[in-house]
């Protein structure tokens, strides 16, 4: 008798990190055949992003794409997915944040009365605009899920806040720390050598990403002022900024860093490559909501290029710190952590609010409850002050 399948809807480079270790946890509890489906958003990216785990896509939808506008992504994906529902008539579908992607994912399950799993739900920022389109992609799915399985206690109150009923509200984790702990532990090679020379290197590893597109044009060049500025204060440090694929954004980059020394430019990096530059990191400047969950875990603090973030749990924990783009302040602030330690330290102490690596464990054991091929849901993971307090009381939480 075959198993029910589950499909795991990834359009884009995130998404599929993510999901990558649901889809592991599925094959080895042998309970659902998980089905990975590339919506046809950033196939090529989704596909490099799975190969991290060595796993690729069971299916990949042929997405036209024309104006490259939005409505037309959405109903061509729309269309697609609902074809495949059609033909292999999952048991749940699971889908991931707040792409478009997700929120096709979740309408097309919908209209088809198929379970719908929204994976890292209940981040909100507050406000339709920023960022935009993501806060009303996940609000608009939190109407449409059966399950949700919020990665902190925070995002479960929002839900609850919203009047999700409790009984479809689960604290998983994000699994976004289980898949940067399991690839960084493997320290793979660099293919570029300059990097190999910067993590051996005695100097202090400074990453920066500035990738999202509210970041282009004048705030981008905002950043890379402070990022000159701080390369000029501080002999000691080596910058690696991955650059965006876009060719006006990586001219912009190129000419605002020309010449500077100590700063690295490269292409979009593998998912290994950057989370090993991670956990060698000793401070990360980030627009990217998956780097600052996933630098805690490595005990390396964020100064977030961002006026908002949904991310509010890394705020409170003191793991990050929102700086905008001005540059002033972005150099202040980094400056304040690279000339004292003990406070640079001091910023992830109590570990990572998103998770303790067995998010996607919790998450293969609540999709099977919603299916009734069990009866008992896991123990939640726990808040953050709980793990402080045990860690600090000398025991295990």
């Amino acid at each position: 008798m075959s198993l029910p399948e589950v499909h795991l809807i990834a359009g884009t480079r995130p998404e599929a990190i993510k999901l990558a270790p649901v889809a592991a946890a599925m094959r080895a509890a042998g309970r659902v055949t998980p089905v990975l489906v590339a919506s046809g958003q950033h196939p090529t990216m989704v596909t490099q992003a799975l190969e991290a785990f060595a796993l690729e896509p069971d299916v990949t939808l042929r997405v036209e794409r024309v104006t490259g506008s939005q409505p037309e992504l959405m109903t061509e994906m729309i269309k697609q997915l609902d074809a495949l529902f059609a033909e292999r008539q999952p048991a749940a579908v699971v889908v991931q944040g707040d792409t478009t992607t997700t929120l096709a994912g979740a309408m097309a399950a919908f209209w088809r009365h198929i379970p719908v799993v929204h994976l890292e739900a209940g981040l909100r920022s507050g406000d339709l605009e920023s960022p935009f389109p993501e806060e009303a992609n996940r609000r608009l799915v939190g109407q449409l899920a059966s399950l949700h399985l919020a990665p902190t206690s925070l995002a479960a109150t929002n839900l609850l806040n919203e009047s999700v009923p409790a009984s479809q509200v689960f604290i998983a984790g994000n699994t976004v720390v289980d898949a940067t702990l399991a690839v960084a532990a493997r320290q793979l090679p660099f293919d570029d050598l300059r990097l190999e020379r910067a993590v051996a290197g005695g100097s202090r590893l400074v990453l920066v990403t500035a990738h999202r597109r509210e970041s282009w044009g004048a705030p981008l060049d905002r950043i890379l002022g402070a990022v000159r500025a701080l390369v000029r204060r501080y002999p000691d440090i080596q910058v690696v900024l991955p650059s965006h694929p876009n060719p006006a954004v990586r001219a912009q980059v190129d000419a605002g860093l020309a010449g500077v020394e100590r700063v690295i430019v490269t292409d979009p990096l593998p998912y290994p490559a950057l989370s090993r530059l991670l956990s060698h990191a000793y401070l990360v400047l980030t627009d990217s909501g998956g780097i600052q969950e996933e630098a805690p875990s490595f005990g390396v603090p964020a100064l977030v290029l961002r006026e908002v973030t949904e991310r509010v749990e890394s705020l409170h924990a003191g793991c990050a710190k929102l700086v905008g783009t001005d540059a002033d302040l972005i150099v202040d602030e980094a400056s304040r952590l690279l000339d004292d330690k003990a406070l640079r330290d001091s910023m992830t102490a109590s570990g990572n609010p998103y998770g303790d690596g067995l998010a996607s464990v919790r998450t293969e054991q609540a999709v099977a409850v919603l299916l009734g091929l069990d009866t008992t849901l896991p123990v939640p993971m726990p808040p953050l002050e709980v793990v402080v307090n045990a860690v600090a009381a000398g025991v295990r939480a």
